[in-house]
């Protein structure tokens, strides 16, 4: 089996990660795969937040928690160190679709890298929210931007979990 099969079927959710941090080279290689996914008529519009800054990633999953209704004190982010928020413009009929590839190869990425990951949603409802519409303005962003996904990024405390049983009957061969 080549390694990117190996990889794509080894992967798995993380929620639990060690508050060590990315080192920056890792970090942008993962980046860097997020922004070569495919997109619709090669459009690339979908944009990417990298945040590290850990009083940011408390607010946004502040944010998030609120949003999912969860108890004070619960961490939708599980304590990653690093937050790769997936956006795409609001008015391209393709966002969902072409962020959806750029969350998929954030998270290989990360797992080819031995890094955990885990794609977070509510996005689109945190940036529905003026607070996190200023942040996207500040950093010069115009325009409506939708949110796709958050992956969250670390290094994975505790063991990979096993991976459960695939289902069948998806598969319809037509020869």
């Amino acid at each position: 089996m080549n390694q990117t099969i190996h990889d794509i079927l080894s992967r798995r959710s993380i929620r639990r990660f060690r508050p060590d941090p990315v080192p920056k080279d890792m970090l942008n290689q993962v980046i860097e795969a997020g922004l070569y996914a495919a997109s619709g008529k090669n459009h690339q519009s979908a944009v990417i937040l990298a945040i590290t800054d850990p009083a940011l990633i408390k607010r946004l999953s502040e944010a998030n928690r609120t949003i999912w209704n969860k108890p004070e004190g619960f961490d939708p982010f599980f304590g990653a160190p690093a937050v790769l928020v997936v956006l795409d413009k609001a008015d391209w009929r393709n966002r969902v679709y072409d962020g959806s590839l750029v969350m998929g190869n954030l998270m290989l990425a990360a797992h080819s890298l031995g890094l955990g990951s885990c794609w977070v949603h509510r996005a689109k409802e945190e940036f529905e929210q003026p607070e996190w519409q200023e942040l996207l303005h500040s950093l010069g962003l115009e325009g409506e931007y939708e949110g796709i996904g958050h992956c969250v990024i670390g290094w994975p405390e505790g063991d990979l979990p096993d991976p459960l049983p695939r289902r069948e009957g998806r598969v319809f061969l037509i020869e």
